[in-house]
């Protein structure tokens, strides 16, 4: 999958920064750059793009104007140094908001985001979405790497770490649970304790208050009890 991408920004070094994180992920292909909006507007219109960078204070017309006024097929992500309009732009339905200078952890869970969006964007029902081809990329051992997520079992906190298991290998990851597990889709993984988030096709069986997967029983939280059996078990 061949993610098209523009840049608009009127900072050179704004776009440096965006162009230096893109370069880490070899499947998005930035088509072109431009200071501003109105530049961008043919190429918008001509070309199937898949995801705009815009910044939003920029001369001729800002970021937000040109939302309002634009009709965009593409999907936006707001780069800015005003944390303030967030609100607005989230209204105007962007997918995501990011505030400079940007880290690459933040860009990276951005990423996650438009794959995840495009992924379901070609697909016609939830289940397409667990094709060989759904994948994550996870930053571990200094290196970004591409986890199927068919290949992933369950995933466990270790406080400010996760460990990724899959079948191949694990992987230590510095991010929350909480986090990881909003990034995933929720039609293929579910938190059933404040330790583990797991892969509900990787179920083996279900066992008083745990579940069994791959060799290994994996506990359900006492608050997670009741949703936990209720989606495995399908019931209403």
């Amino acid at each position: 999958m061949n993610i098209k991408c523009i840049i608009i920004d009127d900072e050179p070094l704004a776009i440096k920064v965006i162009e230096s994180h893109l370069k880490e992920f070899h499947n998005f292909e930035i088509i072109e750059t431009f200071n501003n909006p109105i530049e961008a507007l043919q190429i918008i219109e001509n070309k199937k793009i898949d995801v705009v960078f815009l910044d939003i204070n920029m001369p001729k017309m800002n970021g937000i104007d040109f939302l309002k006024n634009t009709i965009l097929k593409s999907n936006v992500v707001i780069t800015t140094a005003y944390r303030e309009f967030a609100v607005e732009c989230f209204d105007l339905d962007v997918l995501d908001y990011l505030v400079k200078p940007i880290p690459f952890n933040r860009f990276l869970k951005t990423i996650n985001k438009i794959t995840q969006k495009i992924q379901l964007q070609q697909s016609n029902n939830k289940e397409q979405i667990a094709n060989s081809h759904s994948f994550i990329f996870l930053k571990a051992n200094k290196k970004l790497i591409k986890i199927k997520f068919d290949d992933i079992f369950y995933i466990e906190s270790l406080k400010d770490y996760i460990k990724v298991f899959t079948k191949t290998e694990n992987y230590i990851v510095h991010k929350s649970l909480t986090s990881i597990s909003e990034e995933l889709p929720n039609n293929l993984f579910l938190r059933i304790h404040r330790s583990f988030t797991i892969a509900l096709d990787k179920i083996k069986f279900v066992e008083g208050n745990s579940v069994a997967i791959n060799n290994t029983r994996i506990p359900i939280g006492r608050k997670y009890l009741i949703h936990t059996k209720k989606i495995i078990l399908n019931t209403d």
